[in-house]
């Protein structure tokens, strides 16, 4: 696509994490391009459930059954007693078909090279890729893409793409959790709990509540900042550049990645459709692009951190209210079907007739919708869903489809 100024406009990749195949499918149904998962090694989220053996190849093959690329993080810095199981464990995720290794060693990255050539490598953001020098030098040792540290400004990023080669792909994360060390590289976690974050087993300190001890007070905690909740002082904001598409492609990143491989199928719904359609609104017009505001508030509908724009504009602020999150919906309900005029569900939370809802499917802008009647699975009316998981019919002149989501304003 070309702009009123005879600029070539490209079309950024939609990145969604998933942690399982339920979040798989859901990225896939909410319109991500491509999709980054772990498998059962080598991966920076050792909570998740991840993919080994047959499940990688049954992703791959859903991916692709549906024109999406999948690519398998194998970030961690793997210790010596590992190295044996590495080109099997490389080997195995080719012959899956994965189309892309996410790497941040460079032992790992050249035994890439040497075991599964026909792969693409992209250079992790735990590498901390901050200039066009380390870029270069990625490209040169075979990477196809790099992901560039969380620290830059969309300025430094403008020089990276300027001082690289076009045909090296350029990575950033745009929206989620940030970590309060310089490209995750923290060491909390171990020294603290003994759980090594860089290697996916970041038990999160900095989330947690901090008050100043003196040694001849024991038992009496002072507050490092005035807050009767506590202080937060290594709490990172959460990122959103939801509004600044533009801006993104304008310096030159190919992929706009989300923060979230833990996070629940709700979540990668909700912001894998929020940037499926900023993206698609800013293609229809990149000359005049402003962002529709029902976008902006789709991504206000998860749980989720004060916002900020991360370092593109400068440096964020700590996030002191407390450790956890906002959360304004409740998802009440997933449609399996509709028939007849009633849309049939697995109930997710209480809810009841009368309720005000709204309906998010994919790829489209949320309906609002009232709750007029409810029925069990056996077409008794009822006037509360209130059971786990249960089947429910609800009344609906709409045939939404499968896979959307029924929410509640908490």
């Amino acid at each position: 696509m070309i702009n009123s100024n005879g600029q070539k406009i490209f079309k950024p990749e939609v990145l969604a994490p998933v942690g399982d195949f339920e979040r798989l499918n859901t990225a896939i149904a909410y319109g991500a391009d491509a999709v980054y998962l772990g498998g059962g090694q080598f991966g920076m989220r050792a909570a998740v459930a991840n993919f080994d053996g047959d499940n990688l190849k049954k992703a791959v093959e859903i991916a692709h059954q549906n024109g999406v690329k999948l690519y398998l993080t194998c970030n961690t810095l793997p210790r010596n007693n590992e190295i044996d199981a590495l080109p099997d464990f490389l080997r195995h995720a080719a012959d899956c078909g994965v189309d892309a290794f996410i790497v941040a060693d460079i032992g790992v990255l050249m035994e890439a090279k040497r075991v599964a050539p026909q792969v693409d490598v992209h250079i992790s953001t735990q590498a901390g890729i901050v200039n066009y020098l380390t870029a270069n030098e990625f490209y040169n040792l075979g990477a196809k893409r790099v992901v560039l540290a969380r620290e830059l400004s969309l300025d430094d990023i403008r020089t990276i793409r300027e001082k690289t080669p076009s045909d090296l792909e350029i990575e950033c994360f745009v929206h989620g959790a940030m970590c309060m060390s310089f490209s995750g590289r923290c060491l909390l976690s171990q020294y603290l709990v003994n759980r090594d974050a860089n290697r996916g087993e970041c038990a999160q300190p900095c989330r947690w509540g901090y008050h100043l001890v003196e040694e001849k007070r024991p038992g009496q905690y002072f507050p490092i900042f005035e807050d009767e909740k506590g202080s937060y002082i290594l709490n990172a904001q959460d990122m959103c550049m939801i509004e600044h598409i533009d801006k993104l492609v304008d310096a030159g990143i190919t992929s706009l990645k989300i923060e979230g491989r833990a996070k629940s199928a709700y979540y990668v719904a909700v912001v894998t459709n929020a940037y499926r359609a900023a993206v698609d609104a800013y293609i229809e017009n990149p000359d005049n692009f402003v962002l529709p505001s029902w976008i902006e508030e789709e991504t206000r509908k998860v749980s989720h951190r004060q916002y900020s724009t991360g370092f593109y504009f400068g440096t964020p602020e700590q996030y002191y209210e407390n450790g956890g999150y906002v959360r304004s919906f409740d998802v009440i309900a997933i449609v399996d079907d509709y028939k007849d005029g009633w849309l049939y569900c697995t109930q997710k939370n209480k809810f009841n007739v009368g309720d005000k809802a709204e309906v998010l499917s994919p790829k489209r802008k949320p309906v609002e919708f009232d709750i007029t009647a409810l029925e069990d699975e056996y077409g008794n009316a009822i006037e509360t869903a209130n059971h786990a998981a249960m089947k429910v019919k609800v009344k609906s002149d709409i045939a939404f489809p499968k896979g959307s989501i029924i929410r509640k304003e908490k």
